[in-house]
């Protein structure tokens, strides 16, 4: 009989990910920090799932030294820390959390918008010098202001709705085409965009055609005494043209939540362009670092990654076909990774019938490159039909649920 699976989590997960995975009979270790390449090959011997959250890179290199590994969580939003490609070269699915973190983001959103458009940096900064400054001068209220939207995915459709109950009108751009919510208005390009809003914000994902999405043209165009938000991806704005911007007075503050290059560790330095300014907000990387997230992400990654173990179950993944199909009691059940070419179920089937094998149920999904299947059968799979499978040239893995 197999041992216990085996899970790695890494940079303080929340704790329920690890009761929920300790309650399904999995073993558990923590590592309170990210690990570097090297640190992380070293320590994933006979792991099967490995939880992270943004610092630890899961490259090439480090899939191919990881032979048991069979899923990968990304215990937030973005997966660009991982080799997406390579996992699915290796069979590894990975999973993350796209919706769990929304409310914390916008509300971070909401408070820097206050924030910044009745100054409070400024104010609070010179009373701590102990000076008394109760003038109005460039304060101002957030109704009737314009908010634009870049990027009007989960977290920019729910920042719309909020935005307008303060009384804001909101205009947004996307290149896919999205419901606009509530009186939001779409605009054709960003140009458009930012030559009409106040405050411009960013909430865009971390495909890497955002890249340096956002530069001297780009705020060039805001206009006179707007604001600018990023709680996006680091490297999609250029800060240099920013602080160029804010110096200038063009642009009357910024809050800023992800930069291209990030401290590794708690207490590690900062280094940015940005510091200095008393216009700007500051935050390490914490938009969706609340209590109430870290604690859904927890559970919503370790639920997917119970289901994946014990069931096969892979909706949501980011990389491998979305399929969960109801398992009857007393079967066993195949979990085929492949390469997604015409023929393949049907060879599949040959080897069962071949060896006598009646299926129960079944169920095939595929996505791009790869296609992903479920056999469940009663009876008569025998290890050689399981290794006439495996040494399919399509098959990627293979893996057995009794």
């Amino acid at each position: 009989m197999p041992g216990p699976t085996r899970v790695l989590l890494l940079e303080q997960i929340h704790p329920d990910a690890e009761a929920i995975l300790g309650s399904a009979g999995f073993e558990v270790e923590t590592v309170d920090r990210a690990l570097d390449e090297d640190e992380l090959i070293t320590r994933l011997g006979g792991i099967s799932l490995l939880g992270i959250r943004s610092k630890t890179q899961v490259t090439r290199r480090v899939l191919e030294a990881a032979p048991h590994l069979l899923g990968i969580g990304a215990f937030c939003i973005g997966t660009t820390q991982i080799d997406l490609q390579s996992a699915s070269e290796h069979g590894v699915t990975v999973f993350n959390a796209p919706f769990s973190n929304t409310r914390s983001v916008v509300e971070l959103a909401i408070g820097e918008i206050l924030a910044l458009t009745r100054r409070l940096t400024e104010k609070n900064a010179l009373m701590h010098a102990g000076v008394w400054d109760k003038s109005a001068d460039g304060a101002h209220e957030v109704r009737g202001r314009i908010l634009g939207i870049v990027g009007y995915g989960n977290i920019g459709t729910q920042l719309s709705v909020l935005a307008e109950n303060l009384g804001m009108r909101v205009l947004f751009y996307d290149t896919a085409d999205r419901l606009a919510l509530g009186n939001a208005t779409r605009c054709l390009s960003m140009d458009e965009l930012l030559a009409a809003s106040d405050i411009v914000t960013l909430h865009v994902d971390d495909r890497p055609s955002n890249a340096n999405l956002f530069g001297e043209t780009d705020f060039a165009q805001m206009k006179q005494d707007s604001l600018f938000l990023n709680l996006s991806r680091g490297f999609v704005v250029d800060y240099a043209a920013l602080r160029k911007h804010l110096e200038a007075g063009h642009i009357s503050g910024a809050a800023v939540d992800v930069f291209p290059n990030e401290p590794k560790g708690r207490g590690d330095e900062f280094v940015s362009e940005l510091r200095g300014l008393p216009n700007v907000i500051l935050t390490p990387h914490i938009a969706g670092s609340t209590e109430e997230a870290q604690e859904d992400i927890g559970r919503f990654v370790a639920g997917k990654f119970r289901d994946f173990v014990q069931d096969g179950s892979t909706a949501m993944s980011v990389n491998v076909p979305g399929l969960s199909l109801p398992r009857a009691q007393g079967t066993l059940r195949l979990i085929h990774i492949h390469r997604n070419v015409p023929g393949v179920l049907a060879r599949v089937n040959g080897l069962l019938a071949e060896g006598g094998v009646n299926v129960e149920a079944q169920m095939l999904s595929t996505k791009g490159e790869y296609g992903y299947v479920v056999t469940d059968s009663a009876s008569g799979t025998t290890q050689a039909i399981v290794d006439a499978i495996r040494a399919m040239p399509e098959t990627i893995s293979l893996r057995v649920i009794f």
